[in-house]
């Protein structure tokens, strides 16, 4: 496993996290002990990143990492947890005694005295033009509740504002082989100013696994069901907002670029992990054998440049066009 720094937290953290928006609940059926197992397992493999939200079952996943973490004292371990849209988003909501409280409610769902990052759950816009949002998370700061604060953003843009803010110490955001727009000019900005990049749906809702198709059944619980355009939350969110049968076309053109004895969802991490500025991805996984597949990632050899220009004329051909000016 590789560790790198996560910007101003001044943490190491591992190069492959552990998304657990899946084990909360929200992906169809989970069973606790088997999501448990999942965790450790990732561990085992040298995993150190957590990230979970407290709207990830309506804080079940965050209770999950927090008895995972009583299992494993004494370990180094990070979690990034977010707030934020447990309300309707509205900049009204977003006081100082609001987030004090959903603070202290992911503390106590963690099991911990101090939060190792909290990040602001993909806000409006408008948020970011709120110095006083800011302020309100640098006093948490100063008061312990939280050791750091970042964002995660839908738009680019929201990225770049948000890090004119001194205090962020990382920006999550939306960034894979099918959404490539980060790379342009957001990657280079983070890394000037020691802000830590996570890249949240790495593998574009199980896309970029291979393993999907025209006939796979999706679980009514599962966005990848019912928001694939946008009927709940920003549709960015489901398939990185690719329509589903233009990126299956697409997978199956990639099939050929997949090295000797990895996987599709392990060269998709690994192509994240080739991009200067990027500190870690963050895969889901919801069973031991996805956590340790997904950690193993890391391990990969670069890609060839040919292979990383075949992907990027890819993207230039056949996905540019759909999603590039969007996000």
């Amino acid at each position: 496993m590789e560790y790198r720094r996560l910007g101003k937290t001044q943490r190491q953290v591992s190069a492959i996290g552990f998304g657990a928006w899946a084990i909360g609940g929200s992906w169809g059926e989970v069973d606790d002990a088997t999501s448990l197992r999942a965790l450790h397992a990732a561990a085992d493999a040298g995993v150190t990143l957590f990230d979970t939200a407290d709207v990830y079952g309506d804080g079940h996943s965050e209770r999950l990492i927090g008895q995972f973490l009583g299992e494993r004292r004494g370990e180094s371990l990070f979690v990034a947890t977010k707030m934020g849209r447990r309300v309707p988003l509205d900049l009204a909501a977003y006081t100082p005694e609001a987030f004090r409280e959903w603070i202290d409610r992911s503390r106590d769902n963690l099991g911990v005295e101090r939060l190792d990052l909290i990040q602001l759950h993909c806000l409006p816009t408008d948020s970011y033009y709120h110095p006083e949002i800011f302020a309100a998370l640098d006093d948490l700061v100063t008061q312990g509740a939280i050791a750091s604060y970042g964002v995660s953003v839908e738009r680019v843009e929201e990225a770049l504002k948000a890090i004119e803010f001194p205090g962020v110490a990382s920006v999550q955001i939306i960034y894979n082989i099918v959404r490539q727009r980060p790379a342009e000019h957001f990657l280079a900005e983070a890394a000037r100013r020691d802000v830590g990049v996570l890249t949240r749906v790495p593998l574009a809702s199980g896309l970029l696994t291979g393993k999907l198709s025209k006939d796979t059944v999706f679980d009514e619980s599962d966005h990848r069901r019912f928001n694939r355009h946008g009927e709940a939350f920003d549709v960015g969110e489901t398939f990185a907002g690719v329509d589903y049968e233009t990126g299956l076309a697409v997978v199956e053109e990639l099939r050929s670029l997949v090295p000797a004895g990895a996987t599709m969802a392990q060269m998709a991490l690994r192509w994240i992990l080739m991009a200067e500025g990027v500190t870690a991805a963050i895969p889901g996984a919801k069973t031991p054998d996805q956590a340790r597949a997904n950690a193993a990632a890391s391990d990969l050899a670069p890609l060839p440049p040919a292979a990383m220009e075949r992907i990027a004329r890819l993207y230039e051909e056949r996905i540019k066009p759909l999603v590039h000016q969007r996000w």
